[in-house]
C-alpha cells in the first residue's frame, strides 16, 4: 500500500475541472473580534487569496460564498440548547462585504447562503456541474461549521474535495483539528495551501 508522500507525489490538480471554493471570508466574520485558532483570520486571508491568484491565473472556477440576510426571515431559526445571540436582521452595514484581499476577484461567482452550507438553496451545483467540475478545493471560515457543512454537501453530491487546511480556522483548536483528523479525511484529501499551488495545472 503506498504511503501519502508518494500519493502526493504522483497526483495533481486539473484546472478545468476544479473549483476553489471560499467561505465566509467576509467582514462580519473575519474580523479580529472574534475568536480563531489554530490560524488566524489574517493567515487564512493571506493564504486563500494565495489560493485565488493561482485559480484565477489558471483559468480555474473561483467562488466566492458569504452569508447573508434580506431581513432576517429567511435565515433559520432552530430550538437549540445553545442560544444564538447573533440578530442577521440587524447586523451592522457591511457585515457581508467580502474582506478587501476578495473583493475585486476578476470572474469569480457569488454565493449568498441563508445557512450554514454554500449548496442548499443556491445555484452552486448547477454552476459546477454545467462547467464539467468534479473536485472542489474548500477553504474559508468555520472549520466545524461553514466548511464541514458544505464539504458533507458536497459529499452527498458526488464531488471529489480537497481540504486546504491551512486556509481555513475555527473558534477553537480543538473544533478545527476534530475536523482534519477525523471527518475530513473520510471525504477527501487534505493539503496546505503550499501544497496545492504547486500541484495545479
Amino acid at each position: 500500500m503506498e504511503d501519502l508522500k508518494s500519493i502526493k507525489e504522483k497526483e495533481y490538480i486539473n484546472a478545468q475541472r476544479t473549483a476553489l471554493v471560499v467561505i465566509d471570508l467576509q467582514m462580519g466574520i473575519a474580523n479580529k473580534e472574534r475568536p480563531a485558532s489554530p490560524f488566524t483570520y489574517d493567515q487564512v486571508i493571506k493564504n486563500a487569496s494565495s489560493l485565488v491568484k493561482t485559480f484565477t491565473e489558471k483559468g480555474a472556477f473561483v467562488v466566492l460564498v458569504k452569508v447573508s440576510s434580506l431581513d432576517g426571515k429567511d435565515m433559520l431559526k432552530p430550538n437549540t440548547d445553545v442560544v444564538i445571540k447573533t440578530n442577521l436582521s440587524s447586523l451592522p452595514k457591511g457585515f457581508d462585504s467580502f474582506v478587501p484581499e476578495l473583493s475585486n476577484v476578476k470572474n469569480a461567482h457569488h454565493i449568498i447562503k441563508r445557512q450554514w452550507g454554500a449548496f442548499y438553496g443556491t445555484d452552486l451545483d448547477l454552476q459546477l456541474r454545467r462547467r464539467g467540475i468534479d473536485t472542489i478545493v474548500l477553504c474559508g471560515v468555520s472549520t466545524n461549521i461553514g466548511v464541514d457543512t458544505t464539504a458533507r454537501e458536497a459529499f452527498q453530491h458526488g464531488y471529489n474535495q480537497i481540504f486546504s487546511t491551512d486556509a481555513m480556522t475555527a473558534s477553537t483548536k480543538e473544533e478545527h483539528d476534530f475536523e482534519c483528523k477525523y471527518i475530513f479525511p473520510r471525504i477527501g484529501k487534505l493539503r496546505t495551501t503550499q501544497e496545492i499551488v504547486s500541484l495545479i495545472r
